[in-house]
């Protein structure tokens, strides 16, 4: 084992349905397809086929600071069943065929709302006019996971240190984690700075009693970073800072090699190798 690399969970969330407001939790249980109950369901433009997600703002922006709560979590029930809120104040559940024409009513489109990923799935990504990005003021399709409503992998983790990096780099933004919606937020030591987890490629985490991961990739940003949500105002420089200084990256992408139970505090190690 390293003696660098060495924390503690700060945070855990997990998102039930895809570019909807995040639970925070306690615990959670880490399957061998990532967090449970992560990315559970998603709505599907019906005309085109693409999932659908606040990274093509233009279009489906409206979803993207709406509350979800479970009916049945996936920790209790093999049929899980999530009630989302509509603006206005409006709830609908995800077992009612009609929840499905309340959200295609909001954007304009008829959707279709999934509990299960098909082997080819795509979104839309906006990318905004921001220096460094992949692509400048341009619209692309995007492929997920086979089987997965995940962007790259399914777990994203960030450190305090990034977040330290990133506000000492733009003091007036506000770099709070649930911009990122990580997973996993690990706080290091104060003393910890600049964007440690880039040293964790390639190597094992282990997490808690049981859990590893497999760290595969940084994680490029997008433009929701910079969307408004809750206390949140919209701000570009967000992404403009992470694009600046660590390739648009913030935090990393893991795979699960082991399973089990993280809890908030549990500690965290990096392997080397």
């Amino acid at each position: 084992m390293s003696t660098e690399g060495k924390g503690e969970v700060l945070c855990i969330r997990r998102f039930p349905v895809k570019s909807m407001r995040g639970e925070e939790l306690a615990a959670v249980r880490v399957g061998s397809e990532g967090v449970v109950g992560d990315r559970h369901f998603a709505f599907r433009d019906v005309e085109t086929g693409k999932v659908v997600s606040a990274k093509y703002p233009a279009k489906w922006g409206k979803i993207f600071d709406l509350p979800v709560s479970w009916v049945r979590a996936p920790e209790e029930s093999a049929d899980p069943v999530v009630r989302l809120q509509l603006p206005g104040g409006a709830w609908c559940r995800s077992d009612d065929a009609s929840s499905a024409e309340a959200f295609g009513a909001l954007f304009g489109r008829k959707v279709s709302l999934l509990s299960s990923a098909l082997d080819k799935v795509t979104l839309e990504e906006y990318w905004p006019d921001i220096e460094g990005l992949a692509h400048r003021e341009a619209t692309t399709e995007e492929k997920m996971p086979p089987g997965t409503f995940f962007d790259a992998a399914p777990i994203h983790l960030v450190t305090t240190a990034t977040l330290r990096t990133l506000r000492d780099l733009y003091p007036e933004g506000l770099f709070e984690s649930r911009r990122f919606r990580p997973n996993f937020v690990i706080a290091l030591p104060e003393g910890e700075s600049g964007f440690v987890e880039n040293r964790w490629i390639g190597k094992r985490i282990r997490i808690g009693d049981s859990v590893r991961l497999q760290v595969t990739m940084g994680c490029g940003r997008c433009v929701m970073t910079t969307l408004p949500q809750g206390d949140l105002p919209q701000d570009p420089g967000i992404l403009r800072t992470a694009a600046r200084h660590n390739r648009a990256e913030v935090g990393v992408y893991a795979t699960v090699l082991s399973e089990g139970w993280v809890w908030r505090g549990a500690p965290v190690e990096v392997e080397e190798g």
